[in-house]
């Protein structure tokens, strides 16, 4: 199997399959695939990983692709794709709208995060989780920043920021400094601890941040106008 990661800050993976070969993913990233790759829905890991999947988010069913030939997968904001290996019983978590795909042997769940983390920390309760052997491959929003962590070595990530960590790593939540900090400090109320040894990838740009830019240049629909109008004739009268 073969991959080419293309593209600068909108980048797709490119993936050419020999006989037998497959991968799965999520159908709303999936670009285009040759004649010759069988494509069908697979329940990956059985009811029930499809349920918790579900539930962050995620759909219940992937696509299975089977080679020969090729296929390509991309991300729905711009931003760069990474590629983490998995040893065999390794796991991974990400966070659960940054999956593009993975290869067959890979196991896909859901794992539940530590309750304060899910709630503070501005993400779901649930996080993707993958087992090894294989390479899943990840969408990040903007650059992505991969960080080595030493045994005992800490880093305080914004929760929006987070794309995906060794699970094998600890986590949870610490305050942002103090109360005045925490109030004006323009970040959020807690980061998330993560401490090694082990793998973390964070993204440049969070998707609340991406949307608040975006909406604050997008036209007033004529709705949104009428009551505007409406407003200031009333401010006038």
């Amino acid at each position: 199997m073969q991959y080419s990661i293309l593209g600068d800050d909108l980048q797709l993976v490119k993936v050419i399959m020999d006989e037998g070969e497959s991968i799965y993913g999520e159908g709303g990233h999936l670009l285009y695939k040759s004649p010759t790759v069988n494509l069908q829905a697979r329940d990956v890991g059985g009811f029930m990983a499809g349920l918790k999947r579900a539930v962050t988010g995620a759909t219940f069913f992937v696509l299975q692709l089977t080679g020969p030939g090729e296929t390509a997968f991309a991300g729905s904001t711009p931003g760069k794709v990474v590629q983490i290996s998995l040893g065999n019983g390794d796991q991974l978590l990400a966070e659960h709208g940054s999956f593009l795909f993975a290869e067959g042997g890979v196991r896909y769940d859901a794992s539940l995060a530590k309750l304060t983390a899910g709630i503070f920390g501005g993400e779901g309760l649930f996080l993707a989780k993958f087992t090894g052997p294989g390479n899943v491959f990840l969408h990040g929003t903007g650059n992505v920043l991969p960080l080595q962590l030493g045994d005992g070595e800490e880093v305080d990530v914004e929760a929006g920021h987070l794309l995906a960590f060794d699970a094998g790593m600890q986590y949870g939540i610490k305050r942002a400094g103090g109360l005045k900090t925490m109030l004006l400090g323009g970040e959020g109320l807690f980061f998330v601890n993560i401490r090694g040894p082990g793998r973390v990838w964070l993204r440049s740009v969070s998707l609340a941040a991406l949307a608040s830019a975006l909406s604050r240049d997008m036209p007033c629909p004529p709705s949104c106008r009428r009551e505007a109008e409406a407003g200031q004739r009333e401010f006038r009268v």
